[in-house]
């Protein structure tokens, strides 16, 4: 699929790390050029206080084989996101796919507290970095997407369903419902269009941060599992870039529009694994092992 994607353009609003980041660089790979999009740069970093910048993924996009475009925005805040748009129309007068990333709500979730114990300030400012910041952006960008037909809409969340468990936090459970259901809508009034608009979820992800936690790094990660032998069935955050990348090279993407889809089903959709040549099926995990209170063992789950 080497140069599947060249001459087309693509925004992955929120690659400074993780999930965005590696999209990034998947799209690269096929040769995209990509517009990556975050608050944390060289010459500063956002309130996460986090290393890494857009700097480095747009590099990471270059090697990759793409052209990488680092361009510092605040997607909270319109003005920026209708100036970047404005520069993408201006210096591509296009735009291919558009990935929305956007987070940053981590630092004001607080797990386990009830709607009434959490604190409120906190939480509507996690609301509005994990719900605003994505129609802010669809707002911008979209009028520019739906010039050719074919766009790919992504947006990034966690877990697949908008009924299903409850993710341990009013707020943050909120997001992520609502970033599935923003997908479900914008499929709908993309559709005349002829774009395509799609949710999307890692499974246990293994994050800068996550990995920071565990004490690990992506080359002895396995050594995690002491910590919480669950931590087997973890993914690099190449997995879901290598699927999303697939997803937007897909000429027939248009029959998962309105689907949330995790990494593991784009994986068995277009044959894609993780860096280390295996397809973690969380998802499946999670039901199978770890809600029924099974001992952690991935054998069968990879």
């Amino acid at each position: 699929m080497t140069g599947v994607l060249e001459g087309e353009v693509a925004l992955v609003a929120g690659a400074t790390r993780a999930s965005g980041r590696a999209i990034a660089v998947a799209l690269g790979a096929l040769g995209a050029t990509v517009y990556v999009t975050g608050r944390s740069t060289r010459a500063g970093r956002s309130e996460m206080d986090r290393p890494e910048t857009i700097e480095q993924t747009a590099a990471a996009v270059d090697s990759a084989g793409g052209a990488g475009i680092a361009v510092r925005v605040d997607h909270s805040v319109p003005a920026e996101v209708a100036a970047l748009a404005g520069r993408i129309d201006a210096e591509q007068g296009r735009l291919d796919v558009l990935v929305d990333s956007v987070w940053g709500g981590d630092m004001f979730t607080e797990w386990g507290r009830t709607i009434w114990e959490h604190d409120l300030d906190r939480g509507l400012r996690l609301l509005h970095q994990g719900v605003d910041t994505h129609l802010i952006t669809s707002h911008h960008a979209l009028p520019l997407l739906i010039r050719r037909p074919g766009g790919v809409v992504v947006e990034m969340t966690d877990g697949k369903a908008i009924d299903g468990d409850y993710r341990d936090s009013v707020y943050y459970d909120l997001v992520k419902a609502s970033v599935i259901r923003l997908a479900q809508a914008q499929a709908v009034e993309l559709r005349p269009h002829g774009g395509v608009a799609v949710a999307v979820t890692p499974g246990w992800l293994r994050s800068e941060r996550m990995l920071d936690e565990f004490g690990v790094s992506e080359h002895n990660w396995r050594d995690g599992t002491a910590r919480d032998p669950h931590f087997c069935a973890s993914e690099s955050p190449h997995y879901v870039g290598r699927g999303v990348a697939a997803l937007a090279a897909d000429p027939g993407a248009a029959r998962f529009s309105g689907q949330t889809l995790s990494s593991a089903d784009l994986a068995a959709a277009y044959g894609v694994t993780d860096a280390d040549g295996t397809r973690p099926d969380f998802p499946r995990y999670f039901a199978e092992v770890m809600a029924p209170g099974h001992p952690a063992g991935d054998a069968d789950y990879r």
